[in-house]
């Protein structure tokens, strides 16, 4: 049997002071939370650092782990899923992400449409202690549990 081939991603819920939630426009997807690949060699925590500074030009502080992913389709991949705090910096746009802002719980909710990332705006919308477990597959979307 082959080794198993997977991606890891890190993608995160950052909070404001006033409870806001950044979201990203990815050119594609549209409205998510920042999320990207981890380097080879590069620490889970220092890639979700790295991402969201990439992504947004914010700082982070506090991540806690909140949700881990399994995609089981092609391209295979585990998406770590943190919950975090801003720190510093404005948002501000980047090739890969045109627009950043922040948004309501709600608002965010209703502006985020791809089905596997709005479930997971969701799961982490609705983190309190416990990490959840998750696994699902595209073409269609299936999600389990």
């Amino acid at each position: 049997m082959p080794s198993p081939q997977h991606v890891n991603v890190v993608s995160c819920l950052v909070r404001n002071r006033d409870g806001s939630i950044l979201c990203v426009k990815h050119k594609i997807r549209g409205w998510e939370m920042p999320q990207g690949r981890v380097e080879q060699g590069e620490a889970v925590l220092e890639a979700l650092h790295r991402e969201v500074m990439e992504e947004t030009g914010v700082t982070i502080d506090g991540p806690k782990l909140a949700a881990v992913w399994s995609k089981l389709s092609e391209p295979q991949a585990v998406i770590h899923g943190f919950v975090a705090e801003h720190v510093d910096g404005d948002p501000t746009p980047s090739e890969e992400t045109p627009e950043v802002a922040w948004f309501s719980a709600a608002e965010a909710q209703q502006r985020v449409e791809h089905p596997v990332n709005r479930d997971r705006l969701r799961d982490l919308l609705a983190f309190e202690e416990a990490i959840l477990f998750a696994s699902y597959t595209t073409d269609p979307y299936r999600r389990s549990p």
